[in-house]
């Protein structure tokens, strides 16, 4: 009974998405929105409760396999913001599902239960079980509007490419156990002092590194990213753009600094360089980029690279860093998302041209497109800029140990600064661009404006008082080994 207790926000998550599919069989079709509408509430009293938690000391469930701890705790909170953010771009895209309203809600929660454990493991088999969990759940969810070519086009991609994914990192896994006779971590850690130069167990970690790179979209496992991006739906995109590149980072710093310190430790140039091959990848193919998702497919490249800066500092204060811009590009993301599902909600078309005289017909949404734009280009004093400037200063701070820092560093910058035209084509298109035909006032319902003041204020307040949560950040970095 103590183990449900300490997987208490799971299993209401996971209850809320049985509830849901459950609902729809005694809802009427006009009033199926508002199982959304529950969702959203629902997932709202989640979050909540979260910060009713208290961790002195850290819990752990099922042997040692699952750990509450401030890492997972901050985790959890940020993915239970995400999906109530998205559940509510969700609400606006409904008229383009031709059926299945409750389906997609309890997909994304069960997405969202994976990604939920995945922050709290601690143990090989939880890993890949939560992996698979949330890869399960977007390979329905991408290609949710059969009907579209495109949709079922990136469903099949992501389906293939993700299923590749899952091969890598079961085989790795498997590697290690026949290396070292055990799949948790801690223990893991302990043996590892002996299996250091054993070819076994480094094939196998660089094999889960490879299924992991693929949630991140890190270089050279990001290809499937624009075309999935662009034939998912919007709310998908938005979920995938945030969520699943989260749970990324934590699985890999769980197994970088929890599992394998030592082998992290004596890794070399290798994370440097990930990183600087990721941000030089998704910043110039986003330059050409017309389509909004294809843009921010590789956008989401090039941020995977700016989080893997933090990482390869192997510094508490580059970890902190890591969340804090994880916490800041949430909100920029998701407030891109929600103006471009309220300004298309009826519309085929992604292109950024279409955006034209946004500035004319709702000045507000164009305000706020602008500023999840702003806030992705790094300009101060919103969250993306303090988040990029912690992570200059991390890498910066530690070049003196490891002069391939300073390097990373510099190729940071350029890629912040090259970031910005790409970002700015889309105020532009916004407030100079050709009007398009026929498109008429934008109507914004009650969720979505809350929602909308949500993500605005985050990229605000974050940029302007980072403080509470920065200090959120690097006490959940605590607890890992460098």
């Amino acid at each position: 009974m103590s183990d449900l207790v300490v997987i208490g926000l799971e299993l209401a998550v996971v209850l809320t998405g049985m509830g849901v599919l459950l609902a729809e069989l005694w809802v009427s079709p006009a009033q199926r929105r508002r199982l959304g509408q529950g969702v959203a509430l629902a997932l709202g009293l989640v979050l909540l409760a979260s910060f009713a938690i208290t961790l002195e000391p850290s819990r752990t469930a099922f042997g040692g396999m699952y750990v509450l701890d401030e890492l997972a705790l901050f985790f959890k909170r940020l993915f239970l913001l995400a999906a109530l953010l998205v559940t509510v771009i969700a609400l606006e895209f409904a008229d383009r599902f031709e059926a299945g309203h409750s389906e997609y809600h309890a997909l994304t929660l069960f997405a969202l239960a994976g990604m939920m454990f995945a922050a709290s493991a601690q143990h090989f088999a939880l890993l890949f079980v939560a992996v698979e969990l949330v890869t399960v759940a977007f390979y329905v969810l991408v290609s949710f509007t059969r009907r579209r070519v495109t949709a079922l086009e990136a469903g099949v991609k992501y389906l293939i490419l993700g299923a590749l994914a899952s091969a890598f990192l079961v085989f790795g896994i498997a590697l290690v156990y026949a290396a070292t006779g055990t799949l948790a971590f801690e223990a893991l850690a302990g043996r590892l002092e002996t299996f250091t130069g054993n070819r076994l167990v480094v094939a196998g970690l660089l094999l889960v590194g490879a299924g992991l790179g693929f949630k991140l979209a890190v270089v050279p496992f990001q290809i499937w990213v624009p075309d999935v991006y662009q034939g998912a739906p919007f709310p998908t995109t938005a979920f995938l753009s945030v969520g699943s590149k989260a749970a990324g980072v934590v699985l890999l710093l769980r197994v970088l600094f929890e599992a394998a310190p030592e082998l992290t430790a004596r890794s070399g140039p290798l994370l440097p360089l990930l990183a600087g091959l990721t941000m030089g990848y998704g910043v110039l193919g986003a330059i050409p980029q017309r389509s909004l998702r294809r843009l921010m497919g590789y956008s989401s490249i090039a941020n995977a690279g700016f989080l893997l800066v933090g990482v390869a500092t192997r510094t508490g204060e580059g970890i902190g860093a890591v969340l804090f811009y994880l916490a800041g590009y949430v909100f920029a993301v998701l407030l891109v998302f929600l103006v471009a599902t309220l300004v298309w909600r009826g519309a085929e078309t992604d292109e950024i041209p279409a955006l034209g005289g946004l500035s004319r017909r709702a000045p507000g949404l164009a305000a706020a497109l602008t500023l999840g734009a702003a806030s992705l280009a790094g300009i101060p004093p919103l969250a993306g800029f303090m988040g990029k400037f912690l992570l200059i200063r991390a890498a910066i701070q530690g070049g003196a140990e490891n002069p391939t820092l300073y390097w990373l560093a510099a190729i940071t910058l350029v890629a912040a600064v090259v970031a910005i035209y790409y970002y700015f084509g889309l105020v532009r298109a916004v407030y100079w661009g050709e009007e398009v035909t026929g498109a008429g006032s934008v109507p914004v319902s009650r969720p979505a404006r809350l929602a909308l003041v949500v993500c605005a204020g985050g990229v605000v307040g974050l940029g302007l008082f980072p403080g509470l949560v920065l200090g959120w950040a690097r006490q959940a970095a605590t607890g890992l080994s460098f």
